[in-house]
């Protein structure tokens, strides 16, 4: 039945392109955005983790940074401390030759003042960001040496939500690590006297504590910043220095020499653990990215084949108002 109240093709006609028009303004909003789920309308499970997860990528890129920062803190310490060994080890070699009887050993002191000051100048370089991790010139640098060094290393969230920022310690207390300045010799110690006279140590490492008569030590301070340590012996080179205590000095400038190889040793584990956690963090910033994306974005030749359809969906929609429309006409010529 026609009706002149109701035209019943136009009104299906045009819901039908109601739904369509609405279809492609979705997808055209896709297109623009880049997203399928942009805001947490589209979906809000999606929307939540992807959200999320976006801020804790923020977290790895601080990360990242972080360990950059500490890499170049690691780099100049084992930089100096490399320094410090090729410095220690002349220094060693100059007291050895100075063994051979008819050498004259105040030339040969000559060289190892050099050194020494050399070795100095080392440890004041070894400086990044205004830290410095060999050289403490005043007590207050000394106290905060006792506390341990945690280098931001990672970042995480449990399965309960809970986040955790991850840390590469150095024990500065700990004698396998960097430092200990309990026991005053170490390679922030001997460098400069800021904790009483250098080389002064309860440490095995230092062989004139284990029976020598002499506590022998590299470089004295004229006035120790802390008061209470035993008096000492700088090693110095004269015409009366005697064989004996020229091979106590060899025994324990080597001494020094073994532990300033380990701490090396050490600030390069860090180093290559650093490195390894930064590469880390960069492959699994990059894969929170790729998953996040597989949640939100959308898929652009998809898409565009959509849009296409809805295109030609909308075309035939009109064509078909326009002859639902024309119905009404045609029923005027019934009455002609």
């Amino acid at each position: 039945m026609t009706s002149i109240h109701n035209n019943v093709g136009a009104t299906a006609a045009l819901q039908t392109l109601r739904g369509i028009n609405d279809s492609m303004q979705t997808v055209q909003g896709r297109i623009s955005s880049g997203y399928r789920v942009e805001t947490a309308a589209d979906n809000a499970a999606y929307w939540s983790i992807a959200t999320t997860m976006r801020s804790d990528n923020k977290s790895l890129s601080a990360v990242e940074d972080a360990l950059a920062l500490s890499a170049a803190k690691v780099d100049v310490a084992f930089n100096g401390m490399e320094a410090s060994v090729e410095i220690l080890d002349e220094i060693k070699a100059r007291f050895v030759a100075a063994r051979e009887p008819g050498v004259d050993k105040g030339k040969v002191q000559k060289e190892v003042t050099e050194l020494k000051n050399q070795l100095v100048s080392s440890a004041q370089s070894s400086s990044f960001s205004g830290e410095n991790w060999l050289y403490l010139a005043t007590p207050e640098d000394a106290a905060k040496a006792t506390s341990d060094k945690e280098l931001v290393g990672g970042f995480t969230r449990d399965s309960a939500g809970l986040v955790t920022v991850q840390t590469i310690k150095l024990d500065y207390r700990d004698e396998t690590q960097v430092a200990e300045p309990s026991d005053t010799w170490a390679m922030i110690d001997f460098m400069s006297a800021h904790i009483g006279d250098l080389g002064i140590a309860t440490s095995p490492n230092f062989s004139w504590d284990a029976g020598f008569a002499t506590g022998w030590v590299l470089l004295k301070s004229p006035s120790p910043l802390v008061a209470g340590y035993p008096t000492v012996t700088e090693m110095e080179l004269t015409s009366s220095t005697t064989d004996a205590e020229l091979d106590e000095m060899i025994v324990v400038i080597d001494s020094m020499l073994q532990y300033a190889i380990e701490k090396a040793a050490t600030y390069g584990a860090v180093s290559m653990r650093i490195d390894m956690q930064s590469e880390f963090a960069q492959n699994l910033s990059q894969s929170v990215d790729m998953g996040v994306g597989r949640l939100v974005d959308a898929n652009m030749n998809e898409e565009s084949s959509r849009l296409k359809a809805l295109q030609t969906q909308q075309q035939l929609g009109l064509q078909s108002l326009s002859i639902a429309n024309s119905n009404a006409q045609t029923l005027l010529t019934l009455f002609n």
